[in-house]
């Protein structure tokens, strides 16, 4: 096994062990419509063994920021059939991450009265919001019977992704948006059945990932998650609670059994990601986040020393379309210019070159 060799992941097969981490964008307009510089984007990169869309947006409410393409109307589940096209054209294969922003958000961005957490605490951060940079308001906190509805809606998101044709879905419970605000202590400061103890906290991501496979098919969804990554207020510092927040929720999954667990963490070989990793007992990408972009030693040497079954993948597949093929001959890679990251348009998007020939 090594990372150019095929693996199985639920009901995909990938080429290489290769994943494209999702990453956010900001190309899809005020609509939230992906166009033709998203379906080149995505197409450039089928040769990755397997493609995670930047986080989709499963209802106006949950919406994260402008420009963020969303998988609610039918206008966006047919441009984003014609990203799939395009990329199954070339071989590839591609899921969408489904994304509710939670806290991580603003009125003036979702275009509704308000925006939602599990409890009514606000993040201490501004947003880039059509009027400028604007505090995060303090959200509505869910009420137990408003849940049901948020977990409706973003099973009816993966169904219409699975329409739209991507080849799976990718459930985002990390990096503090509303399921991860479900898990975290700061985050989530209910004191119904949904909060307190590690193992309330963990119920609501266990009951939208079991209704999505109820809904799709275990064997096409896969599940992110980002233990004690301390990002947008969604602070994990006590390593016990972490241990047994993330322990209670992986255990209560492994059963489905899900295509992949995705665990983006500093230390993917440490005891922690392992421990996951071993419960878990189905496939897993590993990932070590944001602090420094994964190299091709990096991720040669967690596939050659099982670590993880796959690794993800960000800032390279920004630079380099052609990655994998990069990698595999040790050819020069270009350079990811990040001030191009959320931009418009189609520079350092779509015009950074393949090898030559």
């Amino acid at each position: 096994m090594d990372l150019f060799s095929p693996v199985q992941l639920g009901e995909l097969t990938l080429p290489n062990r290769v994943v494209m981490a999702p990453l956010t964008r900001k190309r899809s307009g005020d609509a939230g419509i992906p166009g033709d510089i998203v379906v080149d984007y995505y197409a450039q990169r089928a040769g990755t063994g397997l493609i995670v869309t930047e986080g989709t947006f499963t209802s106006h409410e949950g919406r994260a920021f402008d420009g963020q393409p969303g998988i609610v109307t039918d206008d966006q589940v047919t441009a984003w059939r014609r990203v799939t096209d395009a990329v199954h054209a070339r071989g590839g294969l591609i899921a969408m991450q489904i994304m509710h922003g939670g806290r991580v958000s603003h009125p003036d961005i979702t275009g509704t009265d308000r925006i939602v957490a599990p409890s009514a605490v606000a993040i201490d951060a501004t947003v880039h919001t059509r009027h400028g940079k604007q505090p995060c308001p303090v959200p509505h906190a869910l009420t137990t019977d408003e849940l049901p509805a948020v977990r409706d809606e973003i099973v009816t998101a993966a169904t219409r992704a699975l329409e739209a044709g991507m080849d799976a879905v990718e459930l985002h419970a990390a990096n503090g948006y509303l399921l991860h605000e479900f898990l975290s202590p700061t985050t989530n400061q209910r004191t119904d059945a949904y909060g307190g103890t590690p193992q309330a906290r963990t119920r609501f991501v266990t009951e939208v990932v079991t209704a999505v496979a109820d809904a799709v098919g275990p064997g096409r969804v896969g599940l992110r998650i980002s233990p004690a990554h301390n990002i947008q207020g969604a602070l994990e510092t006590d390593p016990h609670d972490v241990a047994t927040t993330y322990g209670t929720l992986v255990d209560a999954l492994a059963p489905l059994p899900l295509a992949y667990l995705s665990i983006l963490h500093a230390d993917p070989a440490g005891p922690l990601t392992q421990d996951l990793r071993h419960r878990f007992a189905g496939p897993v990408v590993v990932n070590s986040g944001f602090t420094t972009a994964t190299t091709r030693d990096e991720a040669l040497a967690l596939v050659a020393h099982a670590h993880g079954d796959a690794v993800a993948v960000g800032r390279p597949l920004i630079a380099n379309p052609d990655l994998v093929d990069r990698w595999r001959t040790q050819a020069p890679e270009n350079t990811p210019d990040p001030t191009t990251f959320y931009t418009d348009g189609p520079h350092g998007y779509t015009d950074y070159p393949a090898l030559a020939g």
